[in-house]
């Protein structure tokens, strides 16, 4: 089991630069607001060499139900999982030791996941960019007691994405994922044939989840921060729960679904070669036209679907280099410094022809939606403070009418990272600072990183569902910051109602099948 040192509100050192023996035994002190960090211990050292095949989560089973309701089965449960040759670290998973299955779904279908708890201690499941109402959005309100199960309901009612599904229990989120439980929910809506993408799963359409470990002399996963402010920075990086992992590409071109799964890290991806790839889609689906670059940024929670041209007989890594992190005092603290290779493509020496990926995807977002609506929120972030509150339960923090659009300016007056997830909705980010938002940010997103000191307006579009008792979340998902208090919860609702006073009164089982 990971084991947790107390938290702490400062920061060291976290990494020291690119490797593939990977060792974090960091030296020296950091002093950072004038407070003086002791460094983390050292971990151990991890050789890691590209061989072994990418672990594919594979498709998670379902049943059709009599009315058409597409029923999956999840149960959360301890396990161990050999992720060092000849050692078995205990870790948690979804019907297996460690990750859980993709689940799949066409828009317009109905859907129901049978969530099990066979941990010895209560956790959530939260559908991170789903459309979705409330009670069942799995967050800190729907909590599954030990034995128990929940059956959450809802219609697929959003274009094809990447999503995912992890925890989401108060002031627990940042273990349960450590230990193992993640998993990607895929949607589709027929697009991605006619756009030209890669489409068949775990041949040329792969999903690639990356994590950074801290691994004990035993094996043991260690939860550690040593005082680092944003949390737990690993010295190991895993895709899909493999070390060195190698897929064998055997079409022209390959899609790859990257997330970040990490707790705190912030990665910058591309290819060891320099080469440009296409940057087709970002959290809540394809964006309008694919954009050519060499790198794409992800802090926890984001997504990115890319597309990399391949040559018969020719192998590429993909790494991740040192991010931008904007203007953060002392970026080594945080990761900064970092680069880690990730996973190794090689190309078969005949590749099956791939259709090239067409010039328009989705449809742009209509030019008269720079500034639609009369009602701006600001949300400041600040330690571990939205707009100074941190989290209360029993509190609602904002009050959203249904079928209006809304524009949050949001901004992190803090020297070090914090990104900003909002639930139940994908929003577009209108400018940064005033000027218009990067091609890299022209899609929908859930998720976004907030370089210090700089204003995100975002538009976001509140539609279909209210609920009066049960909130949505909005906070930062580096996971230790919303643990600690970082998050604020908001409903929607019909003109004139007014939410309830204590929303954690109840689990919202009884919104369930």
């Amino acid at each position: 089991m990971p084991s947790k040192s107390p938290r702490r509100l400062c920061s060291a050192p976290a990494g020291s630069g690119p490797r593939t023996v990977v060792s974090v035994a960091v030296a020296g002190l950091v002093a950072l607001g004038g407070v003086a960090c002791s460094t983390a211990p050292p971990e151990a050292e991890v050789e890691v060499t590209f061989e072994r095949p990418l672990a594919i989560p594979p498709l998670a089973d379902s049943r059709v139900e009599a009315d058409g309701t597409r029923v999956f089965r999840l149960t959360a449960d301890e396990g161990a999982t050999e992720f060092l040759d000849g050692t078995e670290t205990a870790t948690w998973g979804f019907n297996g030791s460690y990750l859980g299955p993709t689940l799949r779904a066409e828009r317009g279908e109905r859907v129901a996941v049978e969530v099990t708890n066979g941990l010895d201690e209560g956790t959530t499941v939260h559908w991170h960019g789903m459309h979705l109402p409330a009670a069942m959005d799995g967050g800190p309100h729907q909590m599954i007691e030990p034995g128990d199960t929940w059956r959450p309901h809802w219609t697929i009612d959003q274009p094809a994405a990447t999503l995912w599904y992890h925890p989401h229990p108060h002031g627990e989120t940042e273990e349960h994922v450590y230990r193992g439980l993640a998993g990607m929910f895929l949607l589709d809506d027929g697009t991605a044939a006619a756009a030209g993408l890669p489409h068949d799963y775990g041949v040329d359409d792969i999903p690639v989840i990356v994590q950074d470990k801290r691994f004990a002399e035993d094996g043991r996963l260690t939860l550690d921060d040593s005082g680092n402010e944003i949390g737990t920075l690993g010295g190991t990086v895993m895709a899909n729960g493999t070390l060195g992992a190698v897929h064998e590409v055997i079409t022209e071109r390959i899609r790859l679904r990257l997330l970040n799964g990490s707790t705190a890290r912030t990665y910058s991806f591309g290819f060891d070669d320099g080469r440009s790839f296409q940057l087709v889609g970002t959290d809540g689906g394809l964006l309008p036209t694919p954009v050519e670059t060499d790198h794409v940024r992800l802090s926890p929670g984001e997504r990115a679907e890319i597309i990399v041209a391949m040559e018969e007989g020719t192998e590429v890594m993909l790494r991740s280099t040192p991010p931008d992190l904007g203007a953060v005092v002392a970026p080594a603290a945080f990761g900064g410094d970092d680069a880690f290779d990730v996973l190794l493509l090689r190309a078969a020496d005949d590749l099956t022809a791939s259709p090239q990926v067409a010039a328009t995807l989705t449809d742009p977002p209509p030019p008269d939606e720079s500034d639609p609506s009369d009602v701006t929120r600001s949300f400041v972030l600040e330690g571990r403070s939205i707009n100074g509150k941190t989290m209360d339960m029993d509190r609602i923090d904002e009050v959203v009418t249904v079928d209006t659009a809304e524009v949050w300016e949001v901004r992190s007056r803090n020297p070090f990272p914090h990104n900003f997830h909002v639930h139940d909705v994908q929003f577009r980010v209108l400018s940064i600072d005033g000027e218009a938002s990067p091609p890299e940010l022209a899609g929908r997103k859930d998720t976004v990183y907030l370089e210090p000191q700089r204003t995100y307006r975002l538009l976001l579009t509140f539609e279909d569902y209210t609920d009066p008792r049960y909130p949505y979340m909005f906070h930062c998902h580096l996971l230790l910051h919303e643990d600690e208090g970082m998050m604020g919860q908001f409903v929607v609702l019909e003109p004139g109602q007014e939410p309830e006073q204590s929303p954690s009164g109840s689990s919202g089982h009884d919104h369930g099948d």
